[in-house]
């Protein structure tokens, strides 16, 4: 049976010192999964939110903790090895603690939706990267989360299928009509707070859950600045930069 001990502790590591593995492990079960990811999560600090996305096989879904240590500002920039995985998605930031649960009859009184991107990187590496059980245990590979544009004045109603862009100058990814998966935002917001729990503490307030991907999963390679943008929400953009021309720029 795997050790969810040393399981954690080898992905800590990598988190810390920026490495990728490559581990061997039998095949974990969910309750192993999270436990590992309540370890994970509570040695690298803070949490800025969840991401909720939908099990292959029709059962509970996948959910992981956003550390707050990969957070990017809105045009700010992150340092990329190689390449960055770059999802356009809708979010939703708690702004009062919830009744129960559930979502809540008027999702408005709780919540803000806004524009986000979610970065997407691996600790991973060799056919372990392509193992859902482990990608699973591993944030589900969330590297980071970019806030844009919120809508304060929303009126509680669903968000389904959006004119949306995401892309840089010379690469677009996304160019019109997009879907969330599943075609509704607030079932995905409903999902997460069904089986979420008090997992890895549980939503707060000013944490945000991000629903889904818009455009699958693109990944972009420094540098660049990839740009998102969702009808009704403005944009939000990112710099990719990689690590020896920022020490050019220092």
């Amino acid at each position: 049976m795997p050790n969810t001990t040393d399981i954690a502790q080898a992905l800590i590591d990598a988190h810390e010192n920026g490495t990728r593995i490559t581990p061997d492990w039998d095949v974990l079960t969910r309750a192993q999964v999270l436990a590992i990811q309540s370890r994970v999560s509570a040695a690298l600090g803070p949490v800025t939110g969840f991401k909720v996305g939908h099990a292959a096989d029709g059962g509970p879904p996948i959910i992981a903790p956003i550390q707050s240590r990969y957070d990017v500002a809105g045009g700010g920039t992150r340092i990329v090895a190689d390449r960055l995985g770059v999802e356009l998605e809708i979010g939703f930031t708690l702004t009062q603690p919830l009744p129960a649960a559930t979502l809540p009859l008027r999702p408005q009184d709780y919540f803000v939706p806004c524009i986000a991107l979610e970065l997407v990187d691996t600790r991973l590496t060799g056919d372990a990267a392509t193992r859902a059980d482990l990608k699973f245990a591993d944030f589900q590979i969330n590297a980071g989360l970019v806030l844009g544009p919120a809508l304060p004045a929303w009126d509680g109603s669903d968000f389904g299928t959006q004119d949306a862009r995401l892309g840089t100058e010379a690469q677009v990814t996304l160019d019109g009509p997009a879907t969330v998966p599943g075609g509704s935002a607030l079932a995905n917001l409903a999902l997460l707070l069904a089986h979420l729990g008090d997992h890895c503490g549980g939503l707060q307030v000013g944490q945000t859950v991000i629903t889904g991907s818009l455009c699958g999963l693109p990944w972009f390679t420094p540098d660049a600045i990839v740009t998102g943008w969702i009808a009704g929400f403005g944009e939000v953009s990112i710099n990719l930069q990689a690590a020896n021309s920022a020490s050019e720029t220092d």
